[in-house]
């Protein structure tokens, strides 16, 4: 008698361990089909509680660049970081209408109502280029409510230029 229940006690013993592991299987699949939809909505409301609003950034730089063809506003942080941008194509204009001053005013004003929705509330506006917006778009981020802490302009200015032609020989 005390050898089968020595039996009994060792062959429960070597039989669980392979069992439990498929056991814990089933038993993890069979919790994930109940939640079903439950498990989904739990992801999904982890997800956004990772999202969240982000920090405020309360200043930034606007880079302005205006040619003769259109004109592109972004909004950066600090860092370089874009976190709102906006061209004249982005806004509606097509052809010609996207190199005027009023297609830069309603860029400018676009990018910057998205950057204050972000928090923004002051910039370093950098203009560059020589197309017919350079002000307007200025003027624009100004009406948006935005504070325009220092204007600069970083237009490229060649110092000797590109090498001049051959001579010509007659």
């Amino acid at each position: 008698m005390s050898d089968e229940v020595i039996n009994k006690e060792e062959a429960p013993a070597e039989q669980p361990v392979v069992l439990s592991e498929e056991q814990k299987a089933h038993e993890e699949a069979a919790a994930v089909l109940a939640m079903g939809d439950d498990a989904k909505a739990a992801a999904s409301a982890a997800d956004v509680k990772k999202k969240g609003k982000g920090k405020s950034i309360p200043a930034g730089i606007c880079f302005i660049r205006s040619t003769f063809n259109n004109t592109l506003v972004s909004i950066t942080d600090a860092r370089g970081g874009v976190i709102a941008w906006s061209s004249a194509g982005k806004a509606g204009f097509k052809g010609s209408r996207k190199c005027t001053a009023f297609a830069a005013t309603m860029v400018a004003q676009d990018a910057a109502r998205q950057a204050m929705s972000k928090g923004m509330h002051e910039v370093e506006v950098r203009v560059q280029g020589a197309g017919a917006g350079r002000e307007s778009a200025v003027r624009a981020i100004q009406s948006a409510g935005m504070q325009v802490s220092v204007l600069k302009d970083c237009t490229p200015i060649p110092h000797n230029g590109c090498r001049p032609r051959k001579r010509r020989r007659v």
